[in-house]
């Protein structure tokens, strides 16, 4: 018999602070974060703060808010990264909560999960800043106070 209890959520320990994460911009439902091992720098993951195996479990309203944030963050997230534009993804795999992939691309082919590679502690900081510099909150669907002050 095996007594030993399943690894908790990454996602989960990131929004409750016991992981340490560059978060760019945060709320009371969501919150948002550079992923460690990106297809291109400034890959980002939308995560609800609710844990969720899939996006396609969540409620309507959690499901509409995560989508409009992504909308919302896309813009910024281009200008920050000197992208053509921010591509989306959603494969419900490699953790088993609810999130969303936004990259910044600059042409097809570029969304390839094949591409990813360990990002370095400075080069997340320095990526983190240039996007927390160009998101500006009353571009978003939820409140300014939600921006993260920290990441």
């Amino acid at each position: 018999m095996n007594d030993s209890q399943p690894a908790p959520c990454v996602f989960c320990e990131i929004a409750a602070d016991r992981s340490s994460a560059h978060v760019v911009w945060s709320s009371n439902d969501a919150l948002v974060f550079l992923d460690r091992n990106p297809i291109a720098p400034g890959h980002l993951l939308i995560v609800p703060r609710r844990h969720e195996g899939t996006l396609w479990n969540l409620t309507e309203t959690e499901y509409f808010d995560l989508m409009s944030l992504a909308r919302s963050l896309a813009k910024a997230l281009s200008k920050a990264m000197g992208a053509d534009r921010a591509a989306m993804a959603v494969e419900g795999y490699g953790v088993t909560q609810a999130h969303i992939h936004l990259v910044p691309v600059n042409g097809p082919g570029e969304l390839d999960p094949n591409r990813q590679s360990t990002a370095t502690e400075p080069d997340l900081a320095h990526t983190a800043s240039a996007l927390h510099a160009a998101i500006e909150p009353r571009q978003l669907h939820h409140s300014p106070e939600n921006r993260a002050s920290q990441f």
